[in-house]
């Protein structure tokens, strides 16, 4: 059986079974979509809930320090001046005069070209898989039209570093010319929106970039509500809005996402955090592994200090390598107390914390494990994207954890006109239905219905045969082997219950 991981076009690919099959749709199709927002179907729906569940059940309800939130998407728009959003919240943004396309500018690298000293001009790229290569074979362009046959050696910046006296100098990647990319500037990611009938400067207000705020802010309330001690967490799962300069990659970087966050306070001691923070990253990557995602594609990426926020004390990235490149899964940051602090300042309500243990107050510190539901989502369906040559057919298939699989099991009676059989089906097809979310088919032949569920996902087919009126057993058919054996209903349930709710 010959498989096929590595297609050129598997990202299309996936994008294309995305919509054949009921996963994601582009938001407003029917109107030509809308660049930065998606729908999910039928199926998305379902595989984008369990990713949530298994997140909160593993998170919260298995751990005994974790508690549950869910705040506002609009808040006061005071929080938002408080935890520094309002005044740095921002992209680098450059646009292009000509061709008035828009490119984030830490996204747009750009080199100058030279052969033995001499400056032959610059090449730009923007940011890609195979943006090195492309942009070699555009420095070598620039060489031969000048004589010679190679250009040196260079190396790529992005644009944010450029020198005022190169923005003349770097050709735009549109057109190609140089001269037409206006010098970077901040542009604020967040939405802007208005509460109650007036439109003024008083009833400006903001969709929220992130959900961790919503954390901060209720901080209070948390501890005086709840019998929680630091340290502790608070997770939630909930909606963000970010006005993205240049979305991309599907579903990676979009304007609408859902965020599962964690803030987990701990106690203010130097020698303590490094552990913590370290501890969750090992929790992070076990909890990837578990629901499927091979841990030979998880990576870690720890941000260099003078590249950390000004509050923070260490960030690393869990990152994935999706079809377009390694990119961040999800952000693990040792924020300090700066978000307490800064919400105890502005609104002049305490934020600290008494330990009894310790018999000192203190304002908490804080470690943020941070990922975004839909980036899970596409790391998960380009792991399990399969292609695989079964005697001269394709078979599509993904490969999806049992826990995260949109469908659980398919129920199929080996013919429909057969009344016994078919009743036999559905009765069990309505006993699996009590606990989780299964797909009864009787159309077309059991081969074809096996193809069909293999590429949306489903890991067990239940077949309903003749022998199953005589003994009672079905055949149970596992999706990644193919392998099929003879099992009681007692057994299968066990066995289904064993293998999707571990």
């Amino acid at each position: 059986m010959a498989k096929n991981k590595a297609a050129p076009n598997r990202m299309e690919s996936i994008v294309a079974l995305c919509k054949r099959r009921g996963f994601i749709f582009q938001a407003a199709d029917i109107y030509s979509g809308i660049n930065g927002f998606f729908d999910y179907g039928p199926l998305g729906v379902e595989m984008r809930r369990n990713i949530k569940d298994a997140w909160w059940r593993d998170m919260v309800h298995r751990r005994d320090d974790m508690v549950g939130l869910d705040s506002s998407i609009i808040t006061h728009p005071q929080v938002w001046q408080s935890s520094g959003h309002l005044d740095g919240f921002s992209d680098p943004m450059v646009d292009c005069k000509k061709s008035k396309n828009r490119y984030r500018a830490d996204q747009l690298f750009f080199a100058k070209i030279t052969v033995s000293d001499e400056t032959l001009g610059y090449v730009s790229v923007l940011e890609s898989e195979t943006m090195e290569e492309d942009a070699r074979k555009a420095a070598d362009k620039l060489a031969r039209k000048a004589g010679h046959s190679k250009a040196d050696d260079f190396t790529l910046r992005d644009y944010t570093e450029a020198d005022p006296s190169e923005y003349e100098l770097v050709p735009s990647p549109a057109t190609g010319e140089p001269g037409s990319l206006t010098p970077p500037r901040d542009f604020n990611l967040m939405f802007q929106t208005y509460i109650g009938a007036l439109r003024d400067e008083n009833a400006v207000a903001y969709l929220r970039p992130e959900t961790a705020q919503g954390i901060f802010i209720n901080f209070r309330n948390v501890i005086d509500s709840g019998r929680v001690k630091v340290p502790f967490g608070i997770a939630q799962i909930g909606k963000a809005f970010r006005n993205e300069i240049n979305p991309r990659n599907f579903i990676f970087r979009s304007r609408e996402f859902e965020q599962m966050e964690i803030e987990y306070f701990i106690a203010p001691d130097e020698d303590v955090w490094p552990k913590i923070h370290r501890d969750w990253i090992e929790t992070r990557l076990n909890w990837f592994e578990s629901i499927g995602l091979p841990r030979e594609k998880l990576g870690e990426d720890e941000h260099p200090k003078e590249k950390l926020a000004h509050y923070a004390k260490a960030c690393t990235d869990i990152t994935f390598e999706f079809p377009f490149g390694v990119q961040e899964l999800e952000g693990i940051a040792a924020r300090g107390n700066f978000d307490l602090t800064q919400h105890q300042e502005g609104s002049g309500r305490a934020m600290d914390y008494f330990d009894e243990a310790r018999k000192e107050r203190y304002v908490p510190h804080v470690i943020e494990p941070s990922v975004g539901v839909d980036r899970i989502f596409l790391a998960l369906i380009t792991a399990a994207y399969e292609e695989e040559e079964l005697e001269g057919d394709k078979r599509t298939v993904l490969k999806l954890h049992p826990r995260i699989a949109p469908i659980k099991v398919a129920v199929l009676p080996l013919v429909k006109n057969k009344e016994p059989l078919v009743d036999k089906a559905q009765a069990l097809y309505r006993r699996l239905q009590r606990r989780w979310n299964v797909f009864y088919d009787a159309s077309g032949a059991i081969g074809r219905r096996y193809r069909r569920m293999d590429e949306i996902g489903t890991p067990f087919c239940v077949t309903v045969d003749f022998d199953s009126l005589e003994d009672g057993t079905v055949t149970l058919r596992d999706r990644d082997s193919m392998e099929q054996k003879r099992i009681s209903e007692q057994d299968l349930l066990a066995y289904l219950e064993e293998q999707i709710d571990p």
